[in-house]
């Protein structure tokens, strides 16, 4: 009789699978597993970490060079006007009043609605009396405070005449922001009781040739010149509007009130 071999019985799988999970859980295999995940992740963390020194480090570069002195030009946004090359930027841009501080209260109750208005904040909002620090014009053909005028209010919507960037835009790198033509916002109506030009104000209106106005008048009345009495002797329109953009003036080179190179007040 043949003996019976050993026979594989529930306690000897029960060891079996006691010992694979012994096998997976034991500590000989956790090292491999830990060696496996924590450097990648600790090598992210790193990453991000440098990374994020870099560019507080390039930030506060940049800002730096920004700040730096003589380097105003380059937080501004655009080309400075013609004649205004070679002003800084505090020649209009004047320190607000009262502290940091001060001003960051007061902007806090704005917007609490505990006051009415907020305040310039570092820096005071450029205005006209920035404008006329410099540009001091008491025979002004059209100064600002004329059109605040109540019969100037369509004028006002469309053009914005009682302000001097409503003609004027600052760091466009152009002398005039408009084009020309904008006499038609006040003069369409105009009527003259002895014309001296040869073709009439009238036909000339009639026909929309309001490009040519400044052919003949010099829109402040700065430039001493001659008022031409034919429209064959205006300044033509093309030459007017490089004037506007860049280009040298069509108008008399003498002035009646040059610009003051100092601001007024200043050092005062």
């Amino acid at each position: 009789m043949t003996e019976a071999g050993p026979r594989k019985g529930k306690s000897e799988k029960a060891g079996a699978g006691a010992g694979f999970k012994r096998l997976v859980s034991s500590s000989s295999l956790n090292p491999v597993v830990t060696s496996a995940v924590s450097p990648s992740r600790s090598s992210g963390s790193q990453r991000r970490s440098t990374g994020a020194k870099v560019g507080f480090a390039l930030s506060a570069a940049m800002l730096g060079a920004l700040l730096a002195p003589g380097q105003e030009h380059l937080l501004a946004p655009g080309s400075m006007n013609p004649g205004h090359e070679e002003l800084a930027c505090e020649s209009c841009h004047v320190e607000a009043q009262g502290s940091i501080r001060q001003q960051l209260q007061a902007n806090a109750r704005y917007l609490l609605g505990l006051r009415p208005d907020p305040v310039d904040f570092g820096r005071k909002d450029v205005d006209n009396g920035d404008c006329l620090a410099c540009h001091r014009r008491p025979f002004d053909r059209h100064p600002v405070f004329r059109f605040n005028e109540p019969r100037f209010a369509e004028a006002r919507k469309k053009l914005a005449p009682q302000l001097c960037f409503g003609c004027h835009s600052e760091h466009t790198g152009e002398r005039v922001s408009v084009q020309a033509g904008y006499c038609v916002q006040c003069h369409d109506g105009l009527e003259m009781r002895s014309d001296p030009l040869d073709v009439s104000h009238e036909k000339l209106i009639a026909a929309k040739r309001w490009s040519t106005c400044l052919g003949c008048h010099d829109f402040h009345g700065n430039h001493v010149m001659k008022t031409p009495i034919r429209v064959d002797q205006a300044i033509a329109p093309p030459r007017i509007e490089s004037y506007f953009a860049r280009g040298s003036s069509p108008y008399s080179k003498k002035l009646l009130e040059p610009a003051s190179k100092i601001r007024a007040g200043a050092g005062e």
